[in-house]
């Protein structure tokens, strides 16, 4: 099949290029022109935009930073696409938006999924991720070879709206154990442990957490350049924020952590990597959080 994918970020691009090198024909468009020549040098045909692309393939993936980018760009696409093509959303976005879109979709004859990932962009690079679909059995039966080469575990989690609220779920346990993975390793520097050993120790203890392997490794290093800002990180836990009141569960730990996102965010800017909610202990206490070994990007 033929797939338009718009939205080329750190995560975006390395999806696309997933696609490409499973054989798919792929035209892609971003207003950062370098992603796009990054992805026309891998082999894909560029499109002058949004509504370009649309006309010219059968199913048309985004992947988009926010809510109102992934509207703008259904204004731009669904008139122009084929009846009877998908549109395929992997953004974040909230289960009212998805729900909306799906609706928008249907109105113009246009199939809709929902695919938002988890992983990582490291992650998404080796093909690992995991993709999280919300829709209906056909439509994911006829993207399965698509969602294969993106990603190594595809969950069904039922109709359009189930993905939204599973992606949500999965970030906020994220962000919550980068906050308490970040208290433990201070607990470990200001008690005099060597920072590579306690890390190792967690990792092959009951405490351990996908978040300490992955991002611990770049707090240690100094980089940490996980790929992922706090703005996203905060757009994320206001999403969780919202679940939490419309289904009544308080989530007293979740909206800690959002409180010192924000705090970080505040003193960093919203730019800066979500793993600076750790630098903010960091630099609250004067304590660099640093051992020798570590990486300065997963791969």
């Amino acid at each position: 099949m033929h797939y338009g994918f718009i939205g080329l970020g750190n995560l975006g691009g390395q999806l696309a290029v997933r696609l490409l090198d499973a054989g798919f024909q792929l035209t892609v468009f971003d207003l950062d022109k370098t992603a796009m020549e990054t992805l026309v040098s891998a082999g894909a045909n560029p499109a002058e935009g949004c509504a370009d692309l649309a006309q010219r393939v059968e199913h048309v993936i985004t992947c988009l930073p926010s809510p109102p980018a992934s509207s703008a760009v259904q204004d731009d696409i669904l008139s122009h696409m084929t009846a009877g093509a998908t549109l395929i959303e992997m953004s974040t976005v909230g289960q009212d938006d998805v729900i909306r879109s799906a609706a928008r979709a249907e109105a113009q004859g246009i199939g809709f999924l929902e695919l938002p990932v988890t992983g990582g962009v490291h992650l998404a690079a080796r093909g690992e991720l995991t993709l999280l679909a919300g829709g209906n059995e056909a439509l994911i039966a006829l993207h399965e070879p698509a969602m294969q080469a993106m990603g190594k575990k595809v969950f069904h989690m039922g109709a359009v709206g189930t993905a939204s609220l599973i992606k949500v779920i999965t970030n906020m346990l994220a962000f919550v154990h980068l906050a308490a993975g970040g208290e433990a390793m201070m607990l470990a520097a200001r008690g005099g442990l060597d920072l590579a050993t306690a890390w190792q120790a967690i990792a092959a203890s009951s405490g351990n957490s996908f978040v300490h392997e992955t991002e611990g490794q770049l707090i240690l290093n100094g980089s940490y350049d996980i790929g992922f800002t706090l703005d996203l990180a905060l757009k994320d836990l206001g999403f969780a924020e919202q679940f939490g009141a419309a289904f009544d569960v308080p989530l007293p730990l979740a909206k800690t952590a959002q409180e010192r996102f924000k705090t970080a965010q505040a003193r960093y800017g919203g730019d800066a990597q979500s793993p600076f909610v750790v630098k903010l202990l960091e630099d609250e206490l004067d304590t660099a959080l640093r051992a020798p070994g570590f990486p300065d990007k997963l791969t």
